[in-house]
């Protein structure tokens, strides 16, 4: 099925699920893989820009979003079941090897697309989270709850059902009118009794009500369940993940990140970006730029230069 936008749209047997991919182009393959709470939309830019300078680009909708299957069991989010159904999707597509780009959960889903299955990979290009190496020692979500507090956004996803309950009494809408635009890069805190949603936020001038009512009516149809089982399974991921404590990144990375990004302030990360921790655990990175004045949604924000970056990236293999 193909879009006005010449995006096609299909629907693939992936690891015992239906995973719905939107693809454009002829050449290279990229694979992008979008983030929270995203779908493939979230490329929708880059989709159109990389088919013009002769790749193929290839946006699934992940485990639990959008037009992909959420199968019910928490624990069928494990980053092996995620990055098993990435694999199975380049099998199924006959792709041995492809240009991947990732961003927020994408970009750690990449990141362990790497460490498992180098050999599928030219290079990546990811956006807003660094590769962080497993601490033997403490459990992301423990991590978090000890940084921030119960009211930070990882430690209140993790009670099963409570903040899709909070969601359901918001209109879906004013959820993506209040995370997209974001531009706070403080802590994302979402006390327990609830938070104020402002009645109408202005939109920035990269996101229409269009936009907003795609990314509204997918998740009205599938959900947040799904998406928030990610986080549910970040304990267990440590868990599953041991066998790999120390491994590197072995293929070409460049990183991306906005300085107005949450993940760019987390404390001690632009040492560890800057000062040779990043480099020392991902031995082939080649370039980080920080983009100034540019919040989380970097892909959707600066839409046009992440398309140019991530071009002269791949471009060199």
């Amino acid at each position: 099925m193909e879009g006005a936008s010449g995006i096609s749209h299909r629907t693939v047997e992936v690891n015992g699920i239906r995973m719905h991919v939107a693809e454009k182009g002829e050449g290279p393959s990229v694979l992008l893989l979008h983030g929270f709470p995203e779908l493939w939309y979230s490329w929708r830019h880059q989709i159109a820009g990389l088919a013009a300078r002769g790749y193929r680009a290839i946006a699934p909708d992940l485990r639990g979003y959008g037009d992909t299957d959420a199968p019910p069991d928490v624990a069928s989010y494990s980053i092996f079941h995620i990055v098993g159904d990435l694999v199975a999707l380049l099998d199924a597509l006959a792709l041995q090897h492809v240009f991947v780009v990732g961003h927020d959960w994408g970009a750690l889903i990449a990141w362990n697309l790497c460490m498992f299955r180098p050999d599928r990979v030219k290079a990546l290009v990811n956006l807003s989270v660094a590769f962080m190496p497993r601490n033997p020692a403490k459990k992301p979500v423990d991590y978090f709850r000890h940084l921030y507090g119960d009211d930070y956004y990882v430690c209140r996803f993790q009670e099963p059902g409570a903040i899709e309950a909070k969601f359901a009494q918001i209109e879906t809408a004013s959820i993506f009118r209040m995370f997209l635009p974001s531009r706070d890069p403080g802590p994302l805190l979402m006390p327990k009794e609830g938070w104020n949603v402002p009645e109408k936020i202005p939109l920035p001038s990269w996101l229409s009500e269009e936009d907003i009512n795609f990314f509204a009516s997918k998740f009205d149809k599938s959900g947040f369940t799904g998406p928030v089982n990610y986080y549910r399974c970040l304990n267990l991921n440590w868990e599953l993940t041991a066998p790999w404590t120390g491994a590197q990144i072995k293929v070409p990375v460049k990183f991306i990140v906005g300085d107005l990004d949450l993940t760019y302030h987390y404390p001690g990360i632009q040492d560890y970006i800057h000062k040779g921790g990043f480099k020392q655990n991902v031995p082939l990175l080649q370039e980080v730029v920080v983009m100034e004045g540019v919040g989380h949604f970097i892909n959707q924000e600066k839409a046009h230069e992440i398309t140019d970056h991530i071009y002269e990236f791949i471009q060199k293999f």
